[in-house]
């Protein structure tokens, strides 16, 4: 890169910087945060619609971009569409962000803190949405702005995708792009969500692990009976349905059911792996080395195996006991699975396994939440390198490059329906707390994430200018 080149990089990427230099970002960040956009709660269905129109649309307006909205039957909210075309034959990247959150849980938060009232608190904004995903995609907005006022341009060609339901399992979302597929034709595609490796660890990945939840039940009788007069000659559906578990999961994490894991590890993924370090920092639980598959290092067994979760279970009623044998005990499990795993074939295999080991009582739900697949882009894709390189000329030092996220995203939408190679760098950390009380976003990785971006769209803008 020439020295002009150079200067006209650091310009942009100065500009970028000074939006949260000068509290426009800030101010920019509250207002979105101050939207209640609770996907998952019908009474703030209007808040949707109003995240897009009031806020986002206006926005991508000023910069230049075309937008349109669509609503879907199946979806909490409405879909923004934002495109910025500046010429046939170059470069078009999608990007993809979501407006909607979880619920506020007001009074859970710290004292002095609320969920849609941003605070900043030793260097950390505090607020719902500011992790996941206001602040992610509003980090990528102000470097477009950026890069647009600096240049006139960007020197590609730019979609940008907002959805209002991902927090409700993206509903509609496939639906829309199967519609829309030629509108949303691109080259690339580039988001933002989900955490990073480790807070100072730079991060990209290329996919993410699907997701599966589903109901595990003993139904024995009707009613509580006194254990005094039936302890010992009625079965206790909670002792029967904890042995059941156990005939999917050993005692120390590791899944007995083959269908759920992907029974091997590509090597490209084993190598890519090789160089990421999974490292608690302070406030996050320390990892249990004992738990999980037998002869995989802790990377592999988030990025690259399957997890199998009990995320609730009911039997009885603690609050108030009742010294009886409870009637019912029922469990909601998670599978968390990586590419290699069909997901057809998971439910009729947890019951197969349950039948064979003796335990015909157990009925398994079919799954009633939506559904993730699992995704991934080959780790030695060209894109991989292009991006990785933006970065690493940005901040100096390479990016941590994960095979796929531990947790689950829409992205087989936009790698398997659309074809496209997908890319995706976080600006959020592991403890940002995002679905509980006091997600907060560092302000330390929203400076990060403008000088990353705003050189990103620096690079992929100089094709179009040669």
């Amino acid at each position: 890169m020439d020295a002009s080149a150079v200067r006209a990089r650091n310009a942009v990427i100065n500009r970028a910087v000074g939006y949260l230099d000068d509290g426009s970002f800030k101010a920019i960040l509250a207002s979105r945060v101050a939207i209640p956009s609770a996907s998952r709660l019908p009474e703030h269905k209007a808040d949707l619609g109003r995240y897009i129109t009031e806020n986002l649309q206006p926005h991508f307006e000023r910069m230049g971009f075309v937008t349109r909205i669509f609503e879907n039957d199946l979806a909490p909210g409405p879909f923004l569409l934002a495109e910025r075309i500046e010429g046939a034959g170059l470069t078009t990247v999608l990007q993809y962000g979501h407006g909607d959150v979880v619920a506020g849980l007001e009074d859970q938060w710290a004292e002095g803190l609320l969920p849609f009232a941003m605070t900043e608190r030793n260097g950390n904004w505090y607020g719902r949405g500011t992790a996941d995903n206001k602040g992610q995609h509003s980090i990528n907005m102000a470097a477009i702005e950026a890069a647009i006022t600096e240049r006139g341009s960007l020197g590609f060609n730019l979609k940008y995708l907002i959805e209002m339901g991902e927090e409700s399992g993206s509903l509609g979302l496939e639906m829309f792009c199967a519609t829309h597929k030629r509108e949303l034709a691109a080259d690339v595609f580039i988001a933002s969500d989900g955490p990073r490796l480790a807070l100072d660890r730079p991060t990209i990945f290329l996919g993410a692990r699907g997701g599966i939840s589903f109901n595990l039940e003993i139904q024995a009788r009707e009613s509580f009976q006194h254990s005094g007069n039936w302890g010992g000659l009625l079965s206790n559906p909670g002792i029967e349905l904890c042995h059941a578990i156990a005939a999917l999961v050993g005692r120390m994490g590791e899944i007995r059911v083959p269908e759920m894991t992907p029974g091997t590890i590509p090597a490209n993924v084993r190598t890519a792996l090789k160089d990421i370090k999974i490292t608690p920092t302070q406030g996050d639980p320390q990892i249990d080395e004992w738990w999980g598959e037998p002869g995989l290092t802790s990377e592999e067994k988030v990025f690259a195996w399957s997890s199998f979760e009990v995320m609730e279970m009911e039997c009885g009623n603690l609050a108030q006991p009742l010294y009886a044998i409870p009637p019912r005990s029922r469990a909601r499990v998670q599978l968390r699975f990586p590419v290699g795993v069909d997901v057809k074939t998971i439910v009729p295999a947890v019951r197969n396994a349950l039948k064979e080991a003796g335990f015909d009582r157990v009925v398994v739900n079919d799954p009633t939440d939506a559904i993730f697949l699992a995704s991934r882009l080959d780790p030695d894709h060209p894109w991989v390198r292009r991006v990785a390189a933006s970065i690493e000329t940005t901040l100096g030092q390479k990016p941590a490059i994960l095979p796929n996220l531990g947790g689950s995203l829409p992205n087989n939408i936009f790698s398997d329906l659309l074809g496209l190679p997908t890319i995706w760098i976080p600006h959020s950390y592991p403890g940002c707390l995002q679905h509980a009380a006091n997600e907060h976003l560092p302000v330390a990785i929203v400076r990060e994430g403008l000088v990353m971006m705003a050189g990103l769209y620096f690079d992929l803008g100089e094709e179009g200018r040669s």
